[in-house]
């Protein structure tokens, strides 16, 4: 009873304390899609059965402000200079969310538009222009006081992510899923029962948005064999968030007032080689979008390898392999550093006459309330 009460009283500290860090999963697009595939084999001969998936989803809401240049104000506009207009197009081509767009005006450059990403506006513009340019030392929320309100109409707006290949901003997470499944034969005896299940809806803690269940029975004939593979893939990053805009709960407090960044990647991966005989199956799943943080990213795998019910032998025959393995990366506040490291793996290798096998993988990464 003391145990019980222990426990309990740990439960209520970590529930009443806030949250723990960890992934934090993108939310679902507009629209969305279901995909179901099933599949069921009975053939003796040869099969070919094979599956793939790639999915990668971006997410964030990102304010900004924008200055455009009012109609007819062109001879009042902001007049640029080389050095300007090359630390824009560096400025543009490493942050996500600062765009720009420019004219010309008697023979001269000239700024149309600007928009920069409001956690930026306090940041120093351009750290590597000439000193004696008058963008020197200046802020981005200064660059945008240089532009005359008598010609330039300035709004505030919100900016939705994209997937692009430069650096997350923050708030910005992303995750990429990806998945496949193949089975050959020369020959032999084959039954196969596959189901596979996509949905790219927000899912919830013990949901999946992808599901494959597979039992594959084989006996080989005349020296026939089966080989097989199947892998899973989840990355998922994300730059720091806003803690309050990141968790559901009315009720939820945190220790920070950010959710910090975080680049993790876990893999799981099974091989059956020169396979004789025996009865497979194997389970996955993987959750990688969510409508708040305090739902985690999660991948299972589990495989199980047993005789051919009815063997003369009681053994399968051939060779299994599996593979689990992870890279995981945690910063800490605003910092794009990493305060936490932690890659792992898992091999396991079994051949020959094979009575029991079973390898079962679970990871999930996430905000606990």
């Amino acid at each position: 009873m003391k145990t019980k009460l222990l426990m309990t009283g740990l439960l209520l500290c970590v529930i009443l304390s806030g949250i723990v860090v960890g992934d934090r999963l993108p939310t679902q697009v507009p629209e969305n899609q279901k995909i179901s595939i099933s599949t069921i084999i009975d053939v003796v001969g040869f099969v070919s059965d094979s599956s793939y998936m790639s999915w990668t989803i971006d997410s964030s809401e990102t304010p900004v402000t924008t200055a455009q240049l009012s109609s007819g104000s062109a001879a009042d506009a902001y007049p640029l200079n080389t050095n300007q207009v090359q630390a824009l197009a560096a400025a543009k081509s490493s942050t996500s969310g600062l765009t720009y767009s420019t004219g010309t005006y008697d023979n001269s450059v000239i700024l149309s538009s600007l928009t920069v990403p409001d956690y930026m506006l306090d940041d120093l513009a351009f750290p590597d222009i000439a000193a004696d340019d008058p963008w020197w030392g200046k802020t981005w929320q200064s660059i945008m006081n240089l532009l005359d309100s008598s010609s330039y109409s300035k709004t505030q707006d919100t900016e939705y992510g994209s997937i692009h290949n430069s650096r997350l901003i923050p708030g910005e997470s992303i995750a990429i899923v990806t998945f496949s499944d193949s089975i050959r034969t020369n020959g032999g005896h084959l039954m196969l029962n596959k189901q596979l299940d996509f949905d790219s809806q927000n899912k919830g803690q013990g949901l999946n948005n992808l599901e494959v269940e597979k039992v594959l029975t084989y006996e080989s004939i005349d020296g026939s064999f089966l080989v097989g593979s199947e892998e899973w893939s989840l990355d998922v990053a994300g730059n720091y968030a806003e803690t309050d805009d990141s968790i559901r709960c009315v009720f939820a407090s945190a220790q920070d007032s950010v959710i910090p960044a975080f680049c993790n990647v876990v893999k799981a991966k099974s091989e059956l080689i020169n396979f004789n005989s025996g009865q497979v199956s194997t389970k996955g799943g993987i959750r990688a979008v969510a409508a708040s943080s305090d739902v985690p990213a999660g991948l299972f795998y589990q495989i199980a390898v047993t005789p051919v019910p009815g063997s003369d032998s009681g053994f399968a025959d051939g060779t299994v392999k599996t593979q689990f393995a992870g890279s995981i990366m945690e910063a800490r506040g605003t910092s794009d550093s990493s305060s936490a490291t932690n890659q792992w793996s898992d091999k396991t290798s079994v051949s020959g006459g094979i009575k029991n096998f079973q390898k079962t993988f679970g990871y999930e990464s996430g905000l606990k309330i």
